[in-house]
């Protein structure tokens, strides 16, 4: 598998600490409409060779560092611009179009923003939502690997035992989407021996940490969602953060997460439309039945395209509705949130989920059909919308979506209190 220059699979160095912080610029929602409109413009140049070649987007999580989306979500209290769950949404949704590589590498950035916002301390908010909004990025280390079973090695935080107050982190995890680029990696561990869960901010190049770029998955390819490796790493008890308390009560945190998700699904189905189009217009040739039965000139012009055409554009449609549907929901839900208002949030991005699913893999498939024989050559990358749609879409069976939909819709059931919806 080739390797981008970026790459660094072990990395050993001591932390560097806090730089001077240069403030990233701040948006108002229209502005961070538009300037996510305009990258996504930008990485779509170059997503088909980055997908073909392995390329990871380095430049590319750059430029996005640099145009301040990655601190539309600091409240303002906190010093950002308090943007909500519907514009970012959208945001994601958009940068996806353009490659939704991109749009993933920082969804649990946005995701443990969240979380800073939901239990951090005021100390630890001052500081690391600080760290964002001079541009800095922040990863993930969630997912255990070694075994099927939630709980067997299961990374773990221990005291160190030596008087210093500090923990000491050991485990591995796996999927760490984010983490080759950040500059915090939060790393979900256990506070003791099967004890609850915290979050672990840990730096990227802190000691211990090792982030090795050995993702392979069929789609998604430039994400780097790789390893990330703790051995016997230092964390400050001022840099642990409880997560468990996020779900003893009613909240929003899961159904932010599940949103993100679907816009950028939403976003390869428009991607996969796009480029559908492009191709039909340009390089099909119409098939023998539509040159003899309605004398077209071109494979853009038979019925039978264009009748396909509407039909994803429907379903695309929709799904895009709803994803902007479930961000108001997310928001209404986190200005006053209740048991009933954080169901009607889940229940919202379950459609979502269920819908974006849905549209991002039928258009995807689709594009071979009404784009004809041509368009399955391996060196247009076209297959790269699916392959991305049937990946990221494995993250949460959108059949419990819809079961949890439905039970709700029989007898109102509440969907569970949990981070996956």
């Amino acid at each position: 598998m080739s390797r981008s220059p970026l790459v660094e699979e072990v990395a050993q160095r001591p932390s560097r600490g806090p730089v001077s912080r240069t403030p990233v610029p701040t948006h108002s929602a229209r502005s961070a409409i538009a300037t996510a409109t305009d990258l996504a413009a930008r990485f779509a140049e170059g997503a088909a060779q980055r997908d073909r070649e392995r390329i990871l987007p380095a430049a590319e999580i750059e430029a996005l560092s640099a145009s301040g989306l990655l601190a539309i979500t600091v409240p303002v209290a906190d010093g950002g611009a308090g943007l909500g769950a519907e514009v970012l949404a959208e945001v994601v949704r958009l940068i996806a179009t353009g490659d939704p590589n991109i749009a993933q590498v920082p969804h649990s950035h946005f995701v443990y923003v969240n979380a800073l916002v939901e239990q951090g301390t005021p100390s630890q908010r001052e500081f690391l939502l600080g760290e964002v909004l001079a541009g800095k990025r922040f990863g993930n280390a969630q997912s255990e690997i070694r075994s099927g079973h939630v709980r067997d090695h299961a990374t773990t935080l221990r005291a160190a035992g030596d008087g210093s107050g500090e923990w000491v982190l050991d485990g591995e995890k796996g999927y760490a989407t984010g983490a080759l680029f950040a500059h915090w990696i939060p790393v979900l561990a256990h506070l003791g021996e099967g004890g609850p869960l915290h979050v672990a901010w840990v730096g990227r190049h802190d000691h211990g940490v090792s982030v090795i770029d050995d993702w392979d998955g069929l789609g998604q390819r430039t994400t780097a969602s790789g390893t990330v490796r703790l051995e016997g790493v230092r964390v400050a008890a001022e840099r642990v953060t409880a997560y468990h308390l996020t779900f003893e009560r009613p909240q929003t945190y899961g159904a932010f997460a599940q949103l993100l998700h679907a816009a950028i699904d939403a976003g390869i189905a428009r991607a996969a439309i796009r480029e559908a189009a492009g191709f039909v217009t340009t390089r099909s040739r119409p098939y023998p039945d539509a040159l003899a039965v309605y004398d077209v000139e071109r494979a853009a012009e038979d019925p039978l395209v264009v009748q396909a055409f509407g039909e994803v554009e429907v379903q695309v449609r929709a799904a895009e509705a709803l994803v902007a549907v479930a961000g108001r929901a997310v928001d209404r839900a986190r200005a006053e949130v209740t048991a009933d208002s954080a169901a009607e949030a889940s229940l919202a991005v379950a459609a979502a989920r269920a819908a974006t699913t849905t549209a991002s893999l039928e258009a995807s498939s689709r594009l071979f059909e009404v784009a004809g024989t041509r368009s399955a050559l391996a060196g247009l990358g076209l297959d790269r919308h699916w392959r991305n749609a049937r990946t990221h879409t494995l993250h949460d069976p959108a059949a419990w979506k819809v079961h949890h939909l439905g039970r709700h819709a029989i007898d109102g059931t509440p969907p569970p209190n949990h981070g996956q919806i």
